[in-house]
């Protein structure tokens, strides 16, 4: 049987290849009031109040949002602490014009949905009490419904200036196109060790560590073999698995070992790449020079 993460384990910042700096930066700064923690050429680091990063962004001139049929970033998701805190993310993104891709209720979590000016998917979502959410023996269950936008706007109360995402906020879950999911999944469970939550009829499916809803969503949408993006394109550089030790990470590289897989080391990190070519670094610290010493292309 594999061994699964650690319990401790979460998800990291995600670092993303974008075309423009400057107007990447006005918009996590600016329309998600996340903090320029970091500046340095080309690259930029963004967090929240307390300093927790949530986005790495690395200009590429000239990158182009990533075709449609091809493997990649489908979304990655934000989660705030609260459901009053989604609310006022809501009523911000309204005031300032912001366009919206959707919004669901998923009977776990509530979620809203938009894109970053390269196209990057974004779900900003607040989790139920685990105690609601529905399982069927036991098997947790999750749906697509339409979100109540006028109970959801009833938490702001008197609607406090806005000033940015809270401390607390950080990256809940991380969802990727792929080209195969059996290879996928397994990739992701059997070497990285995450546990399978449950599946979506034969086109996703989605894994988590410590139980929760899912860490980590996997879809074919983009198509059966779709293949990767072109280097040109904007979109994932990588996302990141944070380890509670360096046993945790040693774990990992072992696994991928024996799975024979190429495997990149750093200072306290290592990255491996999945069937699709979908990065994940694994990391014992979330600094931006650790994440990097892993990459080593």
């Amino acid at each position: 049987m594999t061994e699964s993460l650690p319990p401790e384990s979460r998800l990291g910042p995600v670092h993303l290849i974008v075309a423009d700096l400057e107007r990447s930066i006005g918009f996590y700064g600016g329309v998600l009031g996340l903090k320029t923690h970091q500046r340095d050429g080309s690259r930029a680091v963004l967090s929240v109040e307390g300093g927790r990063s949530v986005v790495a962004l690395t200009e590429m001139p000239g990158a182009h949002p990533k075709p449609r049929a091809v493997t990649g970033l489908y979304h990655f998701a934000i989660l705030v602490p609260q459901r009053r805190e989604l609310a006022r993310a809501l009523q911000q993104l309204i005031d300032r014009g912001v366009p919206l891709q959707g919004a669901a209720d998923h009977w776990v979590s509530e979620a809203i949905y938009l894109a970053d000016p390269d196209g990057n998917g974004i779900e900003i979502y607040a989790d139920r009490p685990r105690s609601e959410w529905p399982v069927i023996g036991d098997q947790l269950q999750m749906a697509t419904e339409p979100l109540d936008v006028g109970d959801l706007m009833e938490e702001i109360g008197d609607r406090p200036t806005w000033e940015g995402l809270p401390a607390g906020t950080q990256i809940g879950h991380v969802h990727l196109h792929v080209g195969q999911l059996d290879s996928a999944e397994q990739f992701y469970r059997q070497v990285v060790g995450f546990d399978l939550m449950l599946h979506f009829g034969a086109q996703a499916a989605f894994l988590s560590v410590a139980g929760y809803h899912h860490h980590l969503g996997l879809n074919t949408w983009a198509g059966i073999g779709a293949p990767p993006p072109p280097p040109s394109s904007a979109g994932l550089r990588y996302f990141t698995i944070l380890l509670p030790d360096s046993a945790a990470l040693d774990a990992v590289a072992k696994r991928a070992a024996d799975a024979e897989l190429p495997i990149r080391r750093g200072d306290g990190a290592l990255s491996l790449d999945d069937p699709s070519r979908n990065r994940v670094v694994f990391a014992l610290d979330p600094s931006i020079d650790t994440l990097e010493s892993a990459w080593n292309d």
